[in-house]
Protein backbone atom coordinates (compact mmCIF):
# COMPACT_ATOMS: atom_id res chain seq x y z
CA UNK A 1 0.00 0.00 0.00
CA UNK A 2 1.17 3.07 -0.79
CA UNK A 3 0.72 6.98 0.26
CA UNK A 4 -1.11 7.27 -3.38
CA UNK A 5 -3.91 5.12 -1.49
CA UNK A 6 -4.06 7.41 1.31
CA UNK A 7 -6.57 10.49 1.20
CA UNK A 8 -4.50 14.02 1.38
CA UNK A 9 -5.40 14.19 5.31
CA UNK A 10 -4.57 10.80 5.59
CA UNK A 11 -1.02 11.16 4.21
CA UNK A 12 -0.36 14.20 6.32
CA UNK A 13 -1.05 12.49 9.63
CA UNK A 14 1.48 9.57 8.51
CA UNK A 15 3.89 12.09 8.23
CA UNK A 16 3.58 12.74 11.90
CA UNK A 17 4.03 9.56 12.49
CA UNK A 18 8.19 8.93 13.81
CA UNK A 19 10.01 6.45 12.58
CA UNK A 20 10.03 3.43 14.16
CA UNK A 21 7.30 3.93 16.31
CA UNK A 22 4.95 1.67 17.42
CA UNK A 23 1.42 2.87 16.61
CA UNK A 24 -1.85 3.00 18.16
CA UNK A 25 -4.94 4.34 15.46
CA UNK A 26 -8.27 4.80 17.77
CA UNK A 27 -11.03 4.78 15.04
CA UNK A 28 -9.14 3.76 12.18
CA UNK A 29 -11.11 4.05 9.29
CA UNK A 30 -10.12 0.45 7.83
CA UNK A 31 -7.09 0.36 9.05
CA UNK A 32 -5.52 2.24 6.19
CA UNK A 33 -3.04 4.13 7.61
CA UNK A 34 -1.59 1.44 9.90
CA UNK A 35 -1.46 -0.98 7.18
CA UNK A 36 0.24 1.95 4.76
CA UNK A 37 2.85 2.79 7.56
CA UNK A 38 3.47 -0.84 8.11
CA UNK A 39 4.08 -1.96 4.51
CA UNK A 40 6.34 1.52 4.42
CA UNK A 41 7.84 0.22 7.11
CA UNK A 42 7.76 3.66 8.51
CA UNK A 43 5.89 1.68 12.14
CA UNK A 44 7.60 -1.20 13.76
CA UNK A 45 3.85 -2.62 14.35
CA UNK A 46 0.45 -1.11 15.21
CA UNK A 47 -2.96 -1.51 17.10
CA UNK A 48 -6.35 -0.51 15.39
CA UNK A 49 -9.06 0.64 17.77
CA UNK A 50 -12.44 0.36 16.81
CA UNK A 51 -15.94 0.39 19.35
CA UNK A 52 -18.31 -0.57 16.84
CA UNK A 53 -18.68 -4.15 15.42
CA UNK A 54 -18.54 -2.60 11.44
CA UNK A 55 -15.65 -0.75 11.72
CA UNK A 56 -14.12 -3.33 13.35
CA UNK A 57 -14.81 -6.05 10.87
CA UNK A 58 -13.69 -3.72 7.99
CA UNK A 59 -9.98 -3.36 9.61
CA UNK A 60 -9.68 -6.64 9.96
CA UNK A 61 -10.48 -7.39 6.68
CA UNK A 62 -8.01 -4.81 5.31
CA UNK A 63 -5.65 -6.22 7.72
CA UNK A 64 -6.08 -9.53 6.59
CA UNK A 65 -6.17 -8.95 3.05
CA UNK A 66 -2.98 -6.95 2.70
CA UNK A 67 -1.34 -9.89 5.02
CA UNK A 68 0.14 -7.71 7.95
CA UNK A 69 -1.95 -9.95 10.73
CA UNK A 70 1.51 -10.46 12.12
CA UNK A 71 2.01 -6.39 12.82
CA UNK A 72 -1.18 -5.17 12.64
CA UNK A 73 -3.53 -6.17 15.87
CA UNK A 74 -7.19 -5.19 15.69
CA UNK A 75 -8.95 -4.40 18.56
CA UNK A 76 -12.83 -4.05 19.24
CA UNK A 77 -12.65 -1.37 22.69
CA UNK A 78 -13.62 1.51 23.32
CA UNK A 79 -10.85 4.32 22.54
CA UNK A 80 -7.86 3.72 24.08
CA UNK A 81 -8.41 0.50 26.17
CA UNK A 82 -7.43 -1.23 22.63
CA UNK A 83 -4.02 -0.14 23.92
CA UNK A 84 -2.62 -2.43 25.90
CA UNK A 85 1.02 -2.05 28.36
CA UNK A 86 2.39 -5.16 25.79
CA UNK A 87 2.11 -2.98 22.97
CA UNK A 88 4.63 -0.42 24.11
CA UNK A 89 2.99 2.40 22.23
CA UNK A 90 4.48 5.26 21.38
CA UNK A 91 2.65 7.46 19.37
CA UNK A 92 -1.41 7.50 18.90
CA UNK A 93 -3.11 8.98 16.02
CA UNK A 94 -7.31 9.99 16.65
CA UNK A 95 -8.39 11.46 13.18
CA UNK A 96 -11.30 12.25 11.74
CA UNK A 97 -13.42 12.90 15.38
CA UNK A 98 -14.96 15.54 17.27
CA UNK A 99 -12.51 17.74 19.47
CA UNK A 100 -14.71 16.76 22.40
CA UNK A 101 -14.71 13.35 21.82
CA UNK A 102 -11.21 13.61 21.33
CA UNK A 103 -10.97 15.22 24.70
CA UNK A 104 -13.12 12.17 26.39
CA UNK A 105 -10.83 9.54 24.75
CA UNK A 106 -7.93 10.61 25.92
CA UNK A 107 -9.30 11.55 29.49
CA UNK A 108 -10.32 8.19 29.67
CA UNK A 109 -7.24 6.83 28.51
CA UNK A 110 -5.20 8.81 30.69
CA UNK A 111 -7.47 8.09 33.95
CA UNK A 112 -6.75 4.30 32.62
CA UNK A 113 -3.12 4.50 32.60
CA UNK A 114 -2.76 4.40 28.56
CA UNK A 115 -0.64 7.48 28.39
CA UNK A 116 1.90 7.28 31.39
CA UNK A 117 4.52 6.27 29.17
CA UNK A 118 4.33 9.97 26.86
CA UNK A 119 3.52 8.95 23.92
CA UNK A 120 3.28 11.04 21.01
CA UNK A 121 -0.30 12.41 19.86
CA UNK A 122 -1.43 12.90 16.30
CA UNK A 123 -4.91 14.44 16.54
CA UNK A 124 -7.06 15.82 13.43
CA UNK A 125 -10.32 17.37 15.01
CA UNK A 126 -12.92 18.12 12.07
CA UNK A 127 -14.23 20.53 15.22
CA UNK A 128 -13.66 21.68 18.89
CA UNK A 129 -9.84 22.66 18.03
CA UNK A 130 -8.95 25.12 20.42
CA UNK A 131 -11.10 22.64 23.59
CA UNK A 132 -8.80 20.13 22.61
CA UNK A 133 -5.45 22.25 22.80
CA UNK A 134 -7.08 23.47 26.06
CA UNK A 135 -6.83 19.63 27.40
CA UNK A 136 -2.92 18.89 25.82
CA UNK A 137 -2.25 22.13 27.60
CA UNK A 138 -3.16 21.20 30.91
CA UNK A 139 -2.48 17.41 30.83
CA UNK A 140 1.34 18.15 30.31
CA UNK A 141 0.95 17.74 26.07
CA UNK A 142 3.13 20.74 24.65
CA UNK A 143 1.38 21.15 21.00
CA UNK A 144 4.97 20.96 18.68
CA UNK A 145 3.30 20.86 15.24
CA UNK A 146 0.21 21.84 13.44
CA UNK A 147 -1.20 21.83 10.09
CA UNK A 148 -4.03 23.25 8.26
CA UNK A 149 -5.19 21.71 4.45
CA UNK A 150 -7.95 21.64 2.54
CA UNK A 151 -9.27 18.35 0.62
CA UNK A 152 -12.88 17.66 -0.98
CA UNK A 153 -13.95 21.50 0.13
CA UNK A 154 -13.19 20.49 3.08
CA UNK A 155 -10.62 22.12 6.06
CA UNK A 156 -8.90 19.83 8.12
CA UNK A 157 -6.54 20.91 10.87
CA UNK A 158 -3.73 18.69 12.41
CA UNK A 159 -2.22 18.88 15.53
CA UNK A 160 0.96 17.09 17.23
CA UNK A 161 1.75 17.22 20.74
CA UNK A 162 4.40 15.77 22.71
CA UNK A 163 4.84 15.06 26.43
CA UNK A 164 6.32 17.40 28.87
CA UNK A 165 6.78 18.40 32.28
CA UNK A 166 6.62 22.10 31.22
CA UNK A 167 4.34 23.50 29.05
CA UNK A 168 4.01 26.98 28.31
CA UNK A 169 0.35 28.10 28.58
CA UNK A 170 -1.71 29.76 25.15
CA UNK A 171 -3.01 32.58 24.52
CA UNK A 172 -6.74 32.51 23.92
CA UNK A 173 -6.01 33.27 20.49
CA UNK A 174 -3.65 30.59 19.74
CA UNK A 175 -5.95 28.27 21.51
CA UNK A 176 -8.94 29.18 19.22
CA UNK A 177 -6.60 29.29 15.83
CA UNK A 178 -3.45 27.30 16.85
CA UNK A 179 -0.30 28.59 17.63
CA UNK A 180 1.61 27.48 14.59
CA UNK A 181 -1.85 26.61 12.33
CA UNK A 182 -1.51 30.03 10.16
CA UNK A 183 2.06 29.36 9.35
CA UNK A 184 1.52 26.13 8.28
CA UNK A 185 -0.44 27.02 5.47
CA UNK A 186 -1.89 30.58 5.12
CA UNK A 187 -3.88 30.63 2.37
CA UNK A 188 -6.21 27.72 3.70
CA UNK A 189 -5.75 29.12 7.27
CA UNK A 190 -7.20 32.45 5.54
CA UNK A 191 -10.30 30.73 3.65
CA UNK A 192 -11.48 28.70 6.85
CA UNK A 193 -11.57 31.93 9.23
CA UNK A 194 -13.52 33.59 6.68
CA UNK A 195 -15.63 29.98 6.94
CA UNK A 196 -15.68 30.77 10.71
CA UNK A 197 -16.88 34.26 10.50
CA UNK A 198 -19.76 33.17 8.86
CA UNK A 199 -20.65 30.55 11.09
CA UNK A 200 -20.15 32.86 13.81
CA UNK A 201 -22.31 35.79 12.56
CA UNK A 202 -25.21 33.35 11.65
CA UNK A 203 -25.25 32.19 15.21
CA UNK A 204 -24.93 35.50 16.49
CA UNK A 205 -27.92 36.68 14.73
CA UNK A 206 -29.84 33.71 15.82
CA UNK A 207 -29.00 34.44 19.30
CA UNK A 208 -30.50 38.06 19.31
CA UNK A 209 -33.82 37.05 20.67
CA UNK A 210 -32.03 34.90 23.52
CA UNK A 211 -32.26 35.94 27.02
CA UNK A 212 -28.93 33.96 27.57
CA UNK A 213 -26.87 36.53 27.89
CA UNK A 214 -23.95 34.50 28.52
CA UNK A 215 -24.01 32.75 25.92
CA UNK A 216 -24.73 36.08 23.83
CA UNK A 217 -21.68 37.94 25.16
CA UNK A 218 -19.87 34.55 24.20
CA UNK A 219 -20.06 34.21 20.72
CA UNK A 220 -20.16 37.94 20.08
CA UNK A 221 -16.32 37.98 21.34
CA UNK A 222 -15.78 35.07 19.23
CA UNK A 223 -16.89 36.67 16.39
CA UNK A 224 -14.06 39.65 17.24
CA UNK A 225 -11.41 37.38 17.71
CA UNK A 226 -12.39 35.86 13.75
CA UNK A 227 -12.26 39.42 12.87
CA UNK A 228 -9.29 40.41 14.72
CA UNK A 229 -7.43 37.47 13.11
CA UNK A 230 -8.87 38.36 9.33
CA UNK A 231 -7.80 42.14 9.71
CA UNK A 232 -4.54 41.00 11.02
CA UNK A 233 -3.48 38.65 8.03
CA UNK A 234 -5.17 41.50 5.25
CA UNK A 235 -2.76 43.63 6.99
CA UNK A 236 0.15 41.40 6.15
CA UNK A 237 -1.04 40.46 2.62
CA UNK A 238 -1.65 44.19 2.09
CA UNK A 239 2.74 44.28 3.06
CA UNK A 240 3.50 41.83 1.08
Amino acid sequence: MTSEHLSKRLAKVADYVPQGARLADIGSDHAYLASYLVAAGRVEAAVCGEVAEGPYQSSLATVQARGLADCIQVRLADGLAAIQASDRISCIVIAGMGGSLIVDILAAGQAQGKLDQGPRLVLQPNVGEAELRRWLETNHYQITTEYILEENQKIYEIIVADYSESVPSLSEEALVFGPFTKASNPEVFHKKLYRRLKHAKGINQSLRQSTNQEKQASFKHYQELIEEQIRIMEEEIKDD
